[in-house]
């Protein structure tokens, strides 16, 4: 689905439930979240595979839905073996996208396996299925947490793409000139495939903060300030999220983004608050 100026295309992120209740309550969220025409909705899983069976299952549930599902496909561990036993098991499953990462090492693991980086992946993707799947890849508009500098993490970046990646979802991020930076900079590399801006909505103010910690997303002093002075007051700082995340989505559409993906933490609300003031629902 190609941008126009009045569709943006839209795509949702996931997290296999590990809970029966938790599978009820996702597939309700799937089908109010349907409303927004999904491009495709992708399903996380933990370090080394370790909720990989739940997430294989949340994406056979959402392709029976008629809708395209990519699971996050991480090599860290892996051997060349068992990433080619894994991707004739997607194409079985009928699983034509997949999104293509390293991957955090379990705790207490000792190596990396056979695949060092995702574009170690990407190429055995490429060499062992050809064109038959659509990859995503990671990008980091505020660079990677473990990236040696930021002209390493861009020259990283341009490498899994000339690996073979259609396309790339970023980190989320709230300053949308470091996404523009970004873009810019890996055109000047050479690298031409559509950069997808990731969106977390603001509805947690202490989940907001543990995640950004955990994952090098800056959150502006400005937004820090304002979610700290509201306290416990649900109301408001889901209020100023939605206004800021619409803002920041806002910025992006006008300034040509082709896509947005949405972290929807398997919640709804927030993902379709955000599209109704877009004017995407």
């Amino acid at each position: 689905m190609q941008a126009t100026p009045d569709r943006l295309p839209v795509s949702l992120e996931f997290f296999p439930p590990k809970t029966p209740e938790g599978v009820d309550k996702l597939t309700t969220v799937r089908a109010q979240l349907y409303a927004l025409r999904p491009e495709y909705c992708s399903v996380t899983y933990g370090a080394g595979g370790s909720t990989q069976g739940g997430t294989l299952q949340t994406v056979q549930s959402i392709l029976s839905e008629g809708v395209d599902a990519a699971p996050h496909f991480s090599c860290i561990g892996a051997t060349r073996d068992s990433v080619r036993a894994q991707l004739e098991q997607f194409r079985q499953m009928g699983i034509r996208r997949l999104v293509a990462l390293r991957g955090d090492l379990p705790s207490g693991y000792g190596g990396f396996g056979e695949f060092r980086y995702a574009s170690d992946l990407v190429a055995f993707i490429r060499e062992t299925t050809g064109d038959h799947f659509h990859i995503e890849v990671g990008a980091y508009p505020e660079v990677h947490p473990q990236a040696r500098s930021p002209e390493a993490d861009l020259q990283a970046f341009a490498t899994k793409v000339r690996a073979g990646a259609n396309a790339a979802i970023t980190q989320y991020f709230f300053n949308s000139d470091a996404y523009f930076r970004f873009v810019d900079d890996v055109h000047k590399l050479g690298v031409d495939v559509p950069i997808i801006p990731g969106i977390m909505p603001i509805t947690n103010s202490s989940q907001l903060m543990r995640f950004s910690d955990a994952c090098g997303a800056e959150i502006p002093r400005w937004i820090r300030m304002r979610l700290a002075a509201y306290g416990d007051d649900k109301a408001s700082i889901q209020a100023f999220g939605l206004d800021v995340v619409s803002d920041l989505c806002d910025q992006l559409r006008v300034a040509g983004a082709p896509g947005l993906h949405f972290y929807t933490m398997n919640q709804a609300h927030a993902t379709l608050q955000i599209c109704e003031r877009l004017g995407l629902r």
